[in-house]
């Protein structure tokens, strides 16, 4: 049987991958098994078929497998928003520092 960890306040885990790594896998698996359908209905040999699908899903395995090790449950997304956030922010005024000024006086 398989052991999957079910304690309060912690992340699934299944077989060492972690919390949304399991949705990622479990959506690529979804995509393999259609794509699978999809070239049977085409008329591809079912070996050449099983020899597109069965390495495909190896490698969605050990890349997700290998995600969940080195960014952890949250570490994933944390990468993602902060390639969105800006380098620098530019400014060629004191315009916007100086509304900033005002509005702090005016409060206080």
């Amino acid at each position: 049987m398989y052991k999957i960890n079910k304690g309060i306040n912690r992340s699934i885990e299944f077989k060492g991958i972690q919390a949304q790594y399991i949705i990622y896998l479990a959506l690529g698996l979804v995509g393999l098994l259609l794509s699978f359908a999809l070239l049977y209905m085409f008329g591809v040999n079912l070996y050449v078929c099983l020899l597109i699908i069965i390495p495909s899903g190896a490698v969605l395995y050990f890349t997700v497998q290998r995600y969940s090790r080195r960014y952890g449950e949250h570490g994933l997304v944390k990468k993602v928003a902060s390639k969105q956030l800006p380098r620098s922010i530019c400014t060629r005024t004191r315009h916007c520092f100086l509304k900033l000024i005002v509005i702090g006086n005016e409060k206080g």
